[in-house]
């Protein structure tokens, strides 16, 4: 799995990955998201991790898309957008996760806003 850091962001790919008997794979402690981090899934495999608050859109140059697509917001009392192709927004409140059944997304930004 190769881990890429740009501006707070951390993009995950697909790859190989052999471990010794007992150790846990570099994909199964990638499915999760841990506080305060802001993740997206898409079929269950982390494919990005946010974690500054900014003024800005941070652009998903993936542009990820539904069906399968999960935005889940593991921080205590800060607030995720999502900014889609169209250019609407969707909040989400902390704590909580989003499905994205259909459209495709392209910017996200944490705001220390404690409600939406």
């Amino acid at each position: 799995m190769t881990i890429a850091m740009a501006g707070g962001v951390s993009l995950a790919t697909q790859g190989t990955a052999q471990a010794s008997p007992g150790a846990v794979t570099a994909r199964a402690a990638a499915d999760t998201c841990s506080y305060p981090y802001v993740c997206l899934f898409k079929n269950g495999v982390k494919i990005g991790q946010f974690k500054d608050v900014t003024s800005t859109w941070q652009n998903l140059p993936s542009r990820p898309s539904g069906p399968n697509l999960v935005v889940q917001n593991t921080r205590n009392d800060d607030v995720a957008y999502i900014r889609w192709s169209g250019g609407s927004t969707t909040c989400i409140p902390p704590k909580r996760s989003f499905t994205v059944s259909t459209g495709t997304l392209t910017g996200i930004r944490i705001s220390s806003a404690a409600t939406c």
